[in-house]
């Protein structure tokens, strides 16, 4: 009657080990997946192949799954949005040198579309 208990709990424990090993290496594809990853199925299948390859992988794996995400893409920086006017103090000082650049770079348009034409003059010489 023991040795009945004992090989039952060796084999509940060996499926429970069994099926949490696979359970671990598809951690990478869930968070591909929750992170809308364009190569989620690569990542799947090479969680597989880490399996066979003593999880040599995995960790890279893991790497893999978290870089991308679809509102930044690849991007390490963190999006903010910013609800601000250009010309706000809030925004930076270089953003603020554009915006000005910018105008008077529209006023000197102005100023020569308004300006009579030299060439026309040149021509004439």
């Amino acid at each position: 009657m023991l040795e009945t208990v004992a090989l039952i709990i060796l084999i509940v424990a060996a499926l429970i080990l069994f099926y949490g090993i696979i359970v671990i290496h598809d951690i990478p594809y869930e968070i591909a997946k929750h992170r809308q990853h364009p190569h989620q199925d690569a990542i799947h299948y090479a969680g597989w192949v880490s399996l066979f390859t003593l999880h040599v992988l995995w960790p890279l794996l893991w790497i893999w799954a978290t870089l991308y995400r679809a509102d930044r893409g690849w991007g390490m920086t963190h999006v903010v949005e910013d609800n601000s006017s250009p010309t706000s103090p809030s925004s930076s000082p270089l953003e603020q040198r554009l915006v000005k650049l910018e105008q008077e770079i529209a006023s000197i348009k102005t100023e020569l579309d308004k300006a009579p034409s030299n060439h026309s003059a040149a021509k004439g010489e």
